[in-house]
């Protein structure tokens, strides 16, 4: 059974970095993609980053490219978001969530995931 925890959120100030990290049972991360989402209250779920179980590339939405890393640590199992320059409008609960199929590739479309964690929460504010 695939389950994921996430942790590592809390409060920021504006400027500041965090590390949230996913830990994954039931399967091994190496193999699977693995997205980053995030929904701000009032807002819809926004997918951020993700790594593929293909080939191991990453993307970044737009949004965060530049802020934001995606890596893994497969002795772990486990998936980390590096978050720096942390913005007000970066506030929201931030999600990861694995896709059911054995080497596929990059999206951020949450429709393309089977498995979620539980989400974090990440406040930016001083």
């Amino acid at each position: 059974q695939f389950k994921l925890v996430e942790s590592g959120g809390g409060l920021v100030q504006p400027g500041g970095s965090l590390r949230l990290s996913c830990a994954a049972s039931g399967f091994a991360v190496s193999y699977y993609t693995i997205g980053w989402f995030r929904q701000a209250p009032g807002k819809e779920r926004e997918g951020i980053s993700c790594s593929s179980g293909d080939d191991g590339r990453t993307f970044y939405a737009d949004s965060v490219k530049g802020r934001l890393t995606i890596s893994r640590d497969n002795a772990k199992n486990t998936v980390y978001l590096e978050m720096n320059i942390l913005k007000p409008e970066d506030t929201a609960v931030y999600y990861c969530a694995a896709r059911n199929l054995l080497f596929s590739l990059c999206t951020l479309s949450s429709d393309e995931y089977d498995y979620w964690g539980q989400g974090t929460q990440v406040t930016v504010s001083s």
